[in-house]
């Protein structure tokens, strides 16, 4: 009985062979030349049993491994996306930033006669520090997008008065009781955007003495 022809192989089975011949070359396993005369042999072969000595050298691979997945790309659409309200809405942020701009321009207006008037002086966009001398029992202060802190003596009673909008006034030990008696000063302080503190001449020493050490 006659043997049966051997089937014919077509361009898959050349292709993994090539693919593994690839792989391999890349590896170190042959070098560039052994890999086009193989390549060559395999798309000239037309039988499997001719395909079998272009990589029985070649170590066993194991089965394949499965492809990995393709990173997902994440696709960030605008906040407003398909949103034909979101040109209005810009606009309206702009407005109301005009407006608050607006807004603290015309406080500024109002607030910067009585802050330039004051007798001890203004802070205006920066600080100022003012000295009250013993037995003086009033001060006026101004601060306007700015700071000012105001130094009393040791044992002087201080109290607190004046308005200072979007700003802040601090009074801890000066204006903590004194004994009967004890000297009196009130501290004015008006203006916006700023702050006014009131410290005892011990306070602002140790205050200085902290800045100089940071420094």
């Amino acid at each position: 009985m006659e043997n049966a022809p051997e089937p014919r192989i077509g361009d898959r089975e050349r292709r993994e062979v090539d693919e593994r011949l690839r792989r391999a070359q890349d590896d170190g396993m042959i070098s560039l030349a052994e890999y086009d005369e193989r390549a060559q042999a395999c798309y000239a072969a037309r039988f499997r049993s001719e395909l079998e000595p272009l990589t029985a050298d070649l170590p066993d691979e194991g089965p394949a491994s499965a492809p990995k997945p393709e990173p997902e790309t994440a696709v960030v659409e605008p906040a407003w996306h398909d949103d034909q309200r979101a040109p209005e809405r810009r606009a309206h942020g702009r407005g109301f930033r005009g407006l608050l701009i607006a807004a603290v321009i015309g406080v500024a207006a109002v607030v910067a006669p009585g802050v330039l008037s004051a007798n001890q002086g203004a802070a205006v966009f920066g600080s100022k520090v003012v000295q009250v001398a013993p037995g003086q029992t009033d001060v006026q202060v101004g601060v306007l997008f700015g700071s000012t802190k105001v130094v009393v003596p040791d044992g002087t009673q201080a109290a607190t008065a004046g308005t200072t909008i979007f700003g802040s006034t601090k009074c801890d030990t000066a204006c903590a009781p004194e004994p009967p008696g004890a000297p009196q000063v009130q501290v004015s302080g008006r203006g916006a955007f700023g702050s006014v503190e009131v410290l005892t001449a011990t306070e602002y020493a140790q205050d200085q003495d902290r800045r100089d050490r940071d420094d």
